[in-house]
């Protein structure tokens, strides 16, 4: 675990106008917004006249000297676990996990143990970032819990930071494998739409007008043709929470298996019976970033679960 750092910095001049928390997490990028905003309630930014600023979400006028002091990470209360997990790369910088879909990544409401995080905390041996807080030990970023697929932990601070902001400059290739309803049209395409909690239904994701989320883009292609359905693959230029469920629902082509964002027509439902397939049909098959010891390029590919395949067979021999 690190040790406490003070970061001396000056905000932009065009972060006038921004809430502390936004112009802060422009200034650091290897830190999330949440992080930052955290800091600002606990006390840890501060003026140049040493002022301590508590909001938020008070207004900047750009260009002002701050200084943000990162705590000394504590130890993690959540437990290790000797859960197995799939390693496709480790080093002393980082791992990246193929991790199996009904794996929750880290503990939370109602999956306080049994996640992929305690799995790594027995598997590492207290060796991972403590950066993105005690509840996600080396977590750099997530899929969902019934999205299968490739994940990077990082086991440094240095690690974490490196990978973080290459997060947030959108420079890692992820492309995921999805089936969906339909066949695209046209069968390739951009898809933009910022993403927000739902009004409606806090546990889910919904696109909002520009300005009120996070912007999101998703690229997608289809890689073939299925009986009422596609298999496509989609590269994300973003990663938001949910955002290639979301978007390809918002174009009528919602994913499979997918109840929280798209009804599966009956025909398609009774293949998903028949199979016993019980979750969203995405797996995130690539993943490649530059390593921040080495900066070596490196990329991973996971081949499709089983049960992912089993579906497109099935959809497949149906389509001939």
């Amino acid at each position: 675990m690190g040790a406490e750092k003070s970061i001396d910095l000056v905000l932009a001049a065009d972060a006038a106008g921004w809430r502390l928390d936004r112009a802060l997490a422009a200034a650091l990028p290897q830190h999330s917004r949440e992080r930052l905003k955290a800091l600002v309630s606990s006390g840890q930014v501060s003026g140049a006249a040493g002022q301590l600023l508590r909001d938020p979400a008070q207004k900047m006028k750009g260009g002002e000297a701050l200084t943000v002091v990162i705590p000394e990470a504590r130890p993690s209360e959540t437990q290790a676990q000797d859960i197995p997990l799939t390693i496709v790369y480790e080093d002393e910088a980082l791992l990246v996990v193929d991790k199996p879909a009904g794996l929750v990544v880290h503990p939370a409401a109602g999956n306080l143990d049994g996640t992929m995080v305690n799995a790594l905390l027995h598997h590492c041996a207290g060796r991972l970032s403590g950066i993105g807080g005690v509840a996600r030990p080396g977590i750099v970023h997530r899929i969902d819990k019934d999205t299968s697929g490739l994940l990077v932990v990082a086991k440094t601070d240095t690690a974490h930071e490196f990978l973080s902001r290459q997060f947030s400059a959108h420079t890692v290739d992820r492309r995921y494998t999805a089936v969906v309803q339909g066949l695209p049209v046209p069968p390739a395409g951009r898809i933009e739409g910022s993403l927000a909690r739902s009004s409606a239904n806090r546990q889910k994701m919904a696109i909002v007008p520009e300005g009120r989320g996070k912007r999101a883009v998703t690229h997608y292609r289809t890689v073939q043709a299925l009986r009422s359905a596609a298999q496509i693959e989609c590269r994300l230029e973003t990663g938001r929470t949910h955002q290639i469920r979301v978007h390809m629902a918002s174009i009528g082509h919602a994913l499979l298996g997918d109840a929280a964002y798209g009804r599966t027509p009956g025909s398609l439902a009774g293949v998903l019976s028949e199979l016993a397939f019980q979750r969203q049909a995405l797996h995130a098959a690539t993943l490649g970033f530059v390593h921040p010891l080495t900066q070596e390029k490196l990329s991973f590919q996971s081949a499709l679960p089983a049960d992912i395949v089993e579906l497109i067979g099935r959809l497949l021999g149906a389509a001939e």
